[in-house]
């Protein structure tokens, strides 16, 4: 996937919406659907909804420049894999099994290790999300702080976390960035309806991710 994911209508939360959408539809059902075999999550659409992600991060500026560059070059490791043989790869969870099976989950630069720390950065996405939603009048370095204390730091080294405390000097107003979230001609109300479909499609996606995290890479 080396096309580049740019919104030209509507935002990316709207396009990143449409992407979880059919991520549902495309869900397997049936029995023992909590099992890591019976799950199927379409590796494009997950990498589309990365992709959408760092569109959004972007609009926070330099702060999230550490941040965003971790989720792309995780997307680039998946991207790689999947285009040396897009039939084999296209369900993230039997890349997950292959590596665990192996023993290589967990070396190196793995695709497993890629896939976990997507998780963390999306985990951290919906927290900003959700506290900018239930107020939008917080400050920002507020809202970046908590969010990432909650999600992000407790896997990030003392170098990555003081970046992070720095880059908070660097963030917008919330104003700022609610405007920059909005499309033309779009009003609050919109956005955080939109913030909140969104945020009500992503936590059981994610729920289900960690699940099956759980059961594979970290068994």
């Amino acid at each position: 996937m080396k096309r580049s994911r740019e919104v030209e209508k509507g935002s990316e939360i709207e396009a990143a919406i449409k992407e979880l959408s059919m991520l549902i539809e495309l869900k397997p059902t049936g029995d023992n659907l909590d099992s890591a075999t019976a799950v199927h999550i379409p590796t494009r659409l997950f990498l589309n909804v990365c992709n959408l992600v760092i569109q959004v991060l972007d609009k926070i500026g330099p702060t999230m420049a550490v941040l965003r560059q971790d989720i792309y070059q995780n997307i680039q490791r998946l991207e790689m894999l999947c285009d040396s043989d897009p039939p084999m790869y296209t369900n993230l969870v039997e890349i997950l099994k292959k590596e665990a099976n192996e023993g290589n989950a967990r070396k190196g630069a793995s695709c497993s290790k890629a896939f976990v720390w997507l998780a963390r950065s999306l985990d951290f996405t919906v927290a900003l999300l959700e506290r900018l939603a239930a107020d939008p009048g917080q400050k920002m370095e507020q809202l970046v702080e908590e969010s990432y204390n909650i999600t992000l730091k407790p896997w990030h080294g003392w170098i990555s976390a003081a970046a992070y405390k720095v880059s908070l000097k660097l963030l917008p107003d919330n104003k700022t960035f609610i405007n920059l979230l909005m499309p033309k001609d779009e009003t609050y109300d919109t956005l955080k309806e939109h913030m909140q479909t969104f945020i009500s499609l992503l936590v059981p996606f994610l729920e289900e991710i960690h699940s099956i995290l759980a059961e594979v890479y970290l068994r």
